[in-house]
């Protein structure tokens, strides 16, 4: 194969991934010529909408992977934390590429942490895995919806339409932005637990073999050992509704660490827990981790969950 085209949603975040992922493919492949094709998402045209009412992650990758289906394209490089668990067939995940900071960050222009926003301050996030760890720690505070793309949030929080924002550490890392903002401070997993997946990207490829070859060199084991643990656990619990669910794995030698929480997204009540197991075990332990979730009354908890998030997607 001499020409290889890449899949991607034309944000600026999502084109940085792509053309990192180009690079990164003709250094490891003389001769490859990589071609990116931009693509505009469900989840990109609709900004007025939270996207968990209406089909959740899934939107940001449908049309990129119905390109690949039909032919346009090879290849199509996700934020992994905005991937489904589960792929159509003819598609298959061949690459996690080496995490950067999984943690959430705490952005404000005039507060320089979480413990230091006054009462009733309102913070921006549209995630409701946010929302539950955020009231959990500060109940008082006014959760207000935050979409756009990284820019137009940051734009929204430096104009005072909100006191602090919560963002992926990762993203704003890889633009260049986190010196932009006065205070960013990530915010430590026991506080606020990441999302599955978070500061790593997926590769996703059709199923051929010549194909998967060629972005094997991408793929780093340590971060596919942590994210299919996270990956099983929101799969063997989600059941196709957009709940509250954290779940971080951090590799350590030959044990891993997994911390995962669930609750309400009012903050009012979760599960949570931390485990350390031995790596060689990782293709078991995040359905492992969720059936004694499950066993302990998670799916009764979920159900509910599922219902309170809707209702407050929908104000």
């Amino acid at each position: 194969m001499k020409k290889l085209i890449i899949a991607t949603r034309a944000s600026k975040l999502a084109l940085w991934q792509s053309n990192h992922i180009k690079a990164e493919l003709e250094k490891a492949h003389p001769g490859l010529t990589v071609e990116l094709k931009p693509i505009k998402t469900t989840g990109d045209k609709i900004l007025d909408t939270p996207l968990a009412l209406i089909g959740g992650k899934g939107l940001f990758t449908k049309e990129l992977e119905e390109d690949m289906l039909n032919g346009g394209s090879h290849i199509a490089v996700h934020s992994l934390k905005d991937v489904p668990t589960k792929f159509p067939d003819g598609l298959v995940l061949a690459a996690v590429t080496k995490r950067e900071d999984p943690r959430d960050c705490f952005l404000s222009f005039k507060y320089g942490s979480l413990s230091e926003l006054p009462q009733g301050a309102v913070v921006g996030t549209t995630s409701l895995r946010r929302r539950m760890q955020l009231k959990a720690v500060r109940p008082d505070l006014t959760i207000t919806d935050l979409r756009g793309n990284i820019d137009t949030r940051l734009k929204k929080l430096e104009d005072g339409e909100f006191d602090a924002i919560i963002l992926a550490t990762a993203g704003i890392k890889r633009l260049g932005l986190i010196e932009g903002v006065k205070y960013a401070v990530p915010i430590e997993r026991d506080v606020m637990t990441p999302s599955m997946g978070q500061a790593a990207l997926g590769i996703e490829t059709i199923d051929d073999d010549e194909v998967i070859d060629i972005v094997s060199v991408l793929n780093d084991e340590n971060s596919m050992i942590e994210t299919t643990i996270e990956r099983d656990f929101v799969d063997r619990l989600e059941g196709g509704c957009q709940v509250p669910i954290g779940v971080n794995a951090k590799l350590d030698g030959d044990t891993v660490e997994v911390m995962a929480i669930i609750g309400m997204p009012d903050g009012s009540k979760s599960m949570s827990k931390s485990i350390t197991a031995s790596a060689k075990e990782y293709e078991d332990i995040g359905a492992k981790l969720a059936n004694e979730f499950l066993e302990e009354g998670a799916g009764e908890l979920l159900r509910d969950a599922c219902k309170m998030g809707e209702a407050i997607l929908k104000k």
